[in-house]
């Protein structure tokens, strides 16, 4: 049974080893073999199985020199470790190596040849089994390529712990240890590549692009970490298709008419360049210019796509490129490569017939003929298209240095150099297990593993705890998800002036080390855009929004695609694009274009502004008016007329409209707490003060006329002190208001930014309105009682109260102030001060010209009404016109009184006072006293009463200047006692007053 075993698995092996044939792998033996995959071929030929026959292993076509050459540098690491004195002495390292044609069956199918040797060792049949050529297992393996190819060739060494290094495929996948346990890589992940492809979007201000991804384990999860990258970055995307080597010409048309309708300019492609071929072929050949290609490191350099006839549609690429690196010695090893030297190299025979374009004669076959090949630049993919035309013999002496492929492309050294690294970090790994000190290994008690029966999971074992410094002087270590984190290098394509062909100029670099934000670096100098322009092209779905605008959504639309929306008043934006604007800071106001905030306008009722100088030269003008009346009262203080109106109320109704007019003052010029606080109570006090002793004024004339018999009482009651401590009492429940009113909520300064948007009015908030109410009520107050008892002394001579007047200035003062609530109510900002400026003025004004502009003309430019005669004939007439009043009444009362009794016999009676018209005087003057009185001033009143007029005659003297006179005012006046009553000598009382 044991014999049929050994049998059978020799049967397998040796199926396995035919499908490969000699010329079909590379191959040396060695202690210590490592396996290796590379795609020497970029895919395979379409073959129809229809399973009529057995079927055969389909054929490899388009040949890779680039692939050729990153299998070159594996054999060339192992040779230079081989041959190293310190790494791995007294080991050998052997190799076998195998071409994957770029596709996952190929890949496997090596890969088989892998797990089944390890099988066959595992078993140990060397007793059984008399094997000469037996090699041993392969305990580690260098690739593949393509991270679809990774994927399938992990999940099937991770089923026997057989350690990968892959040193292309950087999907994000491959880092999941759960399912790809012995996956290790030399390339960074794409998951960086992707952050680095938004940010290099972000940087130039795009928002609006398309992407295409290959079909497999590379493409699409690079595009999808891309489009979360995008996301957090309000980039849009038009479009997302899908594409493959493999997709028929249908698919391809479908993506390039999404392309050519769509309006993105930049194109992100996740793809290798085999995918990405035939969908480039048919842009060139429709010609769809103006697009900016952002390639992956897969396609960046890839000499399938850089190619001169394509350039007029892809010389617009950026793309991503991975840091160079240095082999020494690598170009001279690549020269050396020949047919018949390189006896342990199956693939040397057909690299030799493509690169000359012939075929060598000892071969069992013609090799597929290439009529061209492409060039390539550094690490482009190179590829030669088979045809069935025959070659000529090649003679074996042509010279590898004079054809231009991208094999002999050794300039920047990337996969190349991956794949150096590769095979070194799997050499470290070994020379751990060799150098180990039993104690001190990694595995169970600190035991170590034997490096002549090491086996492939001990290696991988040792490869995750890795550390070693390459031939650069870095440190390399694979970490928990065994990735390299690596920088890359920013590449954009240019046309050499020199031989026209593709050339890769480096623009900058992404260090994926940095922080956040200071990861990219691009020199856009170096940068041209379609071979030429240094323009940055625009790929915007939107035309960018403009400082003083913001971005509007349009319904139904990507939030790339907007509509721009001029920002509002109080707002602004100051950069382009702006998603949303900022308020302006509480004191500021947006510009006109609404691209920057300005301070706002500030008002208040200034001194400068020509409405503020009107009034402060009314208020000023007030002021001189009023102090101009005082001085004049001052000056003819001795006067009858100053006297007859109350010399020392007068001065302080004076000074207490100096005290208005200047209140106002304090409304005028920028509101400060102080003036605020000042300026209501100073008025309200200043009017109080002023109607107060006009009301006193007043209210004394018209008692004392209203008294039946005025006394020494009347006298003493209306003094001047006591009117003093009246006024006094009246102003002083006004200052108790503006006390009580400033301790609990007093007055401030207030900016207000409600009432305008663009102005803010600097006014004084006045604590409480109820406050201000009462203050201006009190004095309302005030002049109804003073224009009550204006009106009811309307008929006392005008000396003594001027009635009419103040009856006018207090109609005035209610006419204003009545008006001003709605208006006060109604206005806003420096106009509130404003319009209680013009009450203050309007009511002072009134009050002063009223009661003292007559006077004051009187004195100025009548004195001769400035007279003792003409203010107690003016009293005097007053007394007679109430005694003649009196007498009429009680004549009709008798009369009536007589009639109704029936006892009327006589003349009807009459007045006692002879008329002048009539009768003559019953008591003549001597004709020396005649004289004399005719010298002297006197007055004659006309009074009109019931049936006539009659005509008063009066003349007065001083005591010591005549007695004479006063002998026939005694006369006079005795007449007037004995026709009037009560009343007579009421109003003759009052002459002393005068």
């Amino acid at each position: 049974m044991t014999l049929y075993s050994c049998c059978l698995i020799l049967l397998l092996f040796t199926w396995n080893t035919a499908a490969y044939g000699p010329n079909q792998r590379a191959q040396k033996k060695g202690d210590i073999i490592l396996g290796g995959l590379f795609p020497i071929h970029f895919g395979v030929a379409a073959k129809d199985q229809d399973l009529k026959s057995r079927p055969e292993s389909v054929e490899c076509i388009r040949y890779n020199f680039r692939g050729f050459r990153w299998l070159q540098a594996m054999i060339f690491a192992i040779e230079e470790i081989n041959s190293s004195p310190t790494l791995l002495p007294n080991m050998t390292l052997g190799y076998r190596i195998f071409d994957t044609c770029n596709t996952v069956s190929k890949a496997l199918e090596a890969t088989l040849s892998f797990v089944a040797q390890n099988k066959i060792d595992s078993l140990n049949l060397d007793e059984f089994c008399n094997c000469s050529e037996h090699i041993p297992s392969t305990i580690a393996v260098v690739g593949a390529t393509g991270s679809g190819i990774s994927t399938a060739v992990a999940n099937l060494l991770g089923l026997f712990y057989i350690p990968q290094v892959s040193y292309a495929s950087s999907s994000r996948l491959l880092s999941n240890k759960n399912q790809f346990k012995s996956f290790l890589r030399t390339i960074p992940n794409d998951e960086h590549q992707a952050t680095a492809m938004a940010d290099i979007i972000e940087y130039f201000r795009w928002n609006w692009v398309g992407t295409i991804a290959a079909d497999d384990d590379y493409g699409r999860p690079g595009i999808e970490k891309f489009r979360e990258e995008a996301e957090e970055r309000d980039i849009c995307i038009d479009f997302s298709e899908l594409i493959s080597q493999y997709s028929d010409e249908e698919e391809i048309q479908q993506v390039v008419e999404v392309i050519q309708n769509s309006t993105a300019r930049v194109i992100v492609v996740f793809s290798s360049g085999p995918d990405l071929e035939p969908l480039i072929k048919e842009i060139v050949r429709r010609n769809i210019t103006g697009k900016i290609w952002l390639a992956s490191e897969a396609w960046a350099s890839s000499s399938l796509i850089a190619m001169p006839e394509f350039f007029r549609v892809i010389g617009s690429t950026i793309g991503f490129a991975l840091k160079a690196g240095q082999i020494p010695g690598f170009r001279e090893f690549l020269q050396k490569v020949h047919p018949k030297k390189s006896t342990n190299n199956g693939f040397a025979k057909e690299f030799w017939e493509e690169t000359f374009n012939c075929y060598l004669p000892d071969g069992s076959k013609n090799s597929p003929a290439s009529t061209s090949f492409h060039k390539g630049h550094e690490e482009g993919l190179g590829a030669g298209n088979g045809t069935a035309a025959f070659r000529p013999p090649c003679t074996g002496d042509e010279n590898i240095t004079s054809v231009e492929t991208p094999y002999m492309d050794y300039t920047h050294l990337r996969i190349s150099y991956n794949v150096y690294l590769a095979v070194y970090s799997i050499a470290h790994a070994l020379q751990d297990i060799y150098t180990c000190t039993p104690g001190k290994g990694l595995f169970t008690n600190g035991s170590c593993a034997d490096i002549k029966k090491v086996e492939a999971w001990q290696v991988l074992k040792h490869l995750r705890h890795l550390n070693f410094t390459n031939n650069m002087g870095e440190q390399v270590d694979f970490d928990e998800f065994g990735d390299l984190v690596g920088n890359y290098s920013i590449i954009n394509w240019h046309l050499s002036p020199e031989d026209g062909s593709v050339v890769f100029e480096e623009v900058g670099h992404y260090n994926v080390y940095a922080k956040k934000g200071e990861r990219l670096f691009i020199n856009e100098n170096k940068i041209l855009w379609s071979g030429f322009s240094k323009e940055v092209p625009f790929s915007n779905c939107s035309r960018d929004c403009l400082p003083g605008t913001r971005k509007g959504i349009i319904e139904g639309e990507p939030t790339c695609c907007f509509e721009c929306v001029d920002c509002p008043d109080g707002e602004y934006s100051d950069e382009t694009d702006a998603s949303a604007c900022d308020k302006c800071p509480e004191d500021y106001w947006s510009n006109e274009n609404h691209t920057s905030c300005i301070p706002k306008q500030i008002e208040f009722l200034s001194w400068t502004e020509p409405f503020g100088i009107a009034l402060t030269l009314f208020a000023v003008l007030g002021i001189f008016l009023t102090s101009f009346v005082l001085g004049v009262f001052t000056k003819f203080r001795n006067t009858p007329i100053v006297k007859a109106t109350n010399r020392e109320l007068s001065y302080l109704l004076l000074f207490s409209l100096l005290c208005c007019f200047s209140s106002s003052l304090f409304f005028i010029g920028e509101p400060q707490n102080w003036t605020c606080r000042l300026r209501q109570p100073a008025f309200g006090i200043s009017f109080v003060l002023c109607i107060s002793c006009i009301l006193v004024k007043t209210n004394r004339v018209l008692l004392v006329f209203e008294a039946k018999i005025p006394t020494s009482l009347h006298r003493k009651w209306w003094g001047l002190n006591l009117q003093f401590l009246l006024v006094f009492l009246c102003t002083f429940v006004q200052i108790v208001i503006c006390v009580i009113w400033l301790y609990t909520a007093p007055p401030s300064s207030y900016r207000n930014h409600e009432l305008e948007d663009e102005i803010i009015f600097i006014t004084c908030h006045e604590g409480s309105l109820m406050a201000l109410g009462f203050l201006i009520g009190y004095t309302c107050l005030l002049a109804a009682i003073c224009f009550f008892f204006a009106f009811k002394s309307r008929k006392l001579p005008e000396n003594f109260n001027e009635a009419k007047f103040i009856t006018f200035s207090m109609l005035i003062f209610f006419i204003v102030w009545i008006s001003f609530i709605p208006a006060y109510a109604s206005t806003y900002g420096k106009f509130v001060s404003a319009v209680e400026v013009i009450a203050i003025l309007a009511a002072s004004f009134g009050l002063l010209a009223c009661i003292f502009f007559n006077k004051v003309y009187i004195i100025l430019f009548k004195p001769s009404r400035n007279t003792i005669e003409e203010v107690r004939c003016s009293t005097a007439a007053h007394a007679f016109k109430v005694a003649a009043r009196a007498t009429l009444r009680r004549s009709n009362v008798s009369r009536k009184r007589s009639n109704s009794l029936g006892g009327s016999t006589g003349s009807t009676p009459s007045s006692s006072i002879s008329s002048k018209s009539n009768h003559e005087d019953p008591f003549p003057l001597p004709a020396s006293a005649e004289r004399q009185h005719q010298q002297q001033r006197g007055c004659k009143q006309k009074v009109s009463f019931g049936s006539g007029t009659v005509t008063l005659s009066l003349s007065f003297e001083e005591p010591q200047k005549n007695a004479m006179a006063n002998r026939n005012t005694k006369r006079r006046n005795s007449l007037e006692a004995q026709n009037s009553d009560d009343s007579l000598m009421r109003h003759r009382a009052l002459l002393p007053l005068q």
